[in-house]
């Protein structure tokens, strides 16, 4: 049997959501909180296999509830859910150590999914969130990626953007044509692309120039 603990600061929300677990056979809702405080006190007293966690509620939210669960008690397996989508919720929720995040627009059965696969150790994501994961891992890696290149390669980078051949280039910065060769091909090797184009949409897309 999973044992759960619900946290959400509405009382219609908890009722409809714990009325469902209670349907399944392996699921058993043992406790409710109506707010963060409550949430981290039952969690460190019960400690249930799964916590359901609500983000905006009174005196605590449900992120720094998970934070303090999570310090008190490193096992623990929390899974979010919420209305919210926003960077500000989203990002630092599971920063603070949630395992998962679901909306509340899920379905009941996707929810009690959510718990069995919590519960078994993965990591269940809503595919708006792992979509924003997923472009928030590509900007810093391409924040690394550009964050190598030397004044002078960047400084190559804009003319380049300009449209300059690499002749152009060399006359405007006053070094010879194999050294302007030698950085634009260290350019390319930084930014892990295979050609000048490449090199001028990057620069743009992470606006660099």
């Amino acid at each position: 049997m999973i044992r759960v603990l619900f946290a959400d600061d509405h009382e219609m929300v908890r009722i409809g959501v714990s009325s469902y677990l209670a349907s399944q056979k392996d699921i058993d809702v043992i406790a409710e909180a109506s707010d963060g405080e409550e949430a981290v006190k039952m969690a460190l007293e019960h400690k249930p296999d799964i916590i359901l966690m609500d983000l905006v509620m009174k005196e605590m939210d449900g992120i720094e509830a998970t934070q303090n669960i999570k310090e008190a008690w490193p096992e623990a397996k929390i899974i979010i859910v919420t209305s919210f989508l926003d960077d500000d919720k989203v990002y630092p929720a599971l920063e603070a150590g949630a395992t998962s995040y679901m909306l509340k627009t899920s379905k009941a059965n996707e929810i009690a999914d959510a718990i069995r696969a919590t519960y078994e150790g993965q990591s269940i994501l809503e595919p708006e969130v792992t979509g924003k994961i997923m472009s928030k891992m590509q900007t810093s890696k391409d924040e690394e990626l550009h964050h190598q290149l030397t004044e002078r390669e960047k400084e190559v980078l804009l003319l380049m953007a300009e449209g300059k051949t690499n002749q152009e280039i060399a006359d405007e910065l006053f070094i010879a044509l194999k050294t302007v060769k030698v950085h634009v091909s260290n350019i390319l090797g930084k930014l892990e692309v295979q050609d000048r184009t490449q090199a001028v949409i990057y620069a743009f897309k992470n606006k660099l120039v």
